[in-house]
């Protein structure tokens, strides 16, 4: 499985299924790079796969025209390279004996400063435990994925249409402990409950997507828009 998730509001941005190739990765980040507002670059954290690094790079950068380095002769040719403003670390893992005996953190892009100054303003740390809490939650409620289950799924269609339906279900439907609102006064509840201090939120909610929670009904009678197809001439 490879997932990304918007750490801040929670939001499962993509979840797909497939080997772990140069152009599957390349797939994610450019279904990423769709959902992004113009002119975003956001600060990448990820695992050490080699090929993150390649596809973020190449959605993410742009031509640079090298200096001449002599007077005559040819001009250098440009060279693909990474936004300036690009920011991306690593978590590096050592296992051992199937067990994590070192952990260590890596800036790819960017400066060290700059990556803490953004990660400080929820203070966070270079981490991966929201996709790694993330992977649990999928195992818990697909149980096409999970471990030693009596219902795998034997195809890469079946299994992509539940992950589908579950990032919908984690986005607008699965309130958040961690999202959810205090509210200004307390709400009394009937009969001899305790009243109610707290406005569950859903990732979707967070970020702006929708002012509700919504249940599985509203999920499964939404009507959606058919994707539009390119024009062909």
């Amino acid at each position: 499985m490879w997932t990304a998730i918007d750490p801040e509001s929670k939001l499962l941005l993509s979840v797909q299924v497939g080997e772990r190739t140069l152009a599957r990765a390349q797939a994610v980040l450019h279904q990423l790079a769709q959902l992004l507002a113009p002119g975003c670059v956001p600060l990448f954290l990820s695992d050490g796969y080699l090929h993150y690094l390649t596809a973020i790079v190449t959605h993410f950068g742009g031509w640079v025209q090298p200096p001449r380095r002599q007077a005559t002769g040819p001009a250098p040719k440009p060279r693909w390279m990474p936004l300036p403003e690009l920011l991306y670390a690593q978590v590096v893992k050592t296992i051992r004996r199937r067990r994590i005996v070192e952990v260590t953190h890596r800036i790819v892009f960017g400066l060290q400063m700059a990556v803490d100054q953004v990660l400080a303003a929820c203070g966070w740390q270079i981490n991966t435990a929201f996709v790694e809490r993330l992977n649990l939650s999928l195992r818990q409620r697909v149980a096409a994925i999970g471990r030693r289950s009596a219902m795998p799924c034997k195809s890469e269609e079946g299994r992509g249409q539940q992950l589908a339906l579950f990032q919908v279900y984690h986005n607008f439907v699965l309130p958040h402990a961690s999202l959810r609102q205090a509210l200004a006064e307390p709400i009394p509840t009937n009969g001899m409950g305790s009243a109610k201090v707290w406005q569950p939120c859903t990732p979707a909610m967070a970020a702006g997507l929708t002012d509700h929670v919504w249940s599985l009904r509203e999920v499964l009678m939404c009507r959606v828009p058919p994707w539009p197809h390119p024009q062909i001439a």
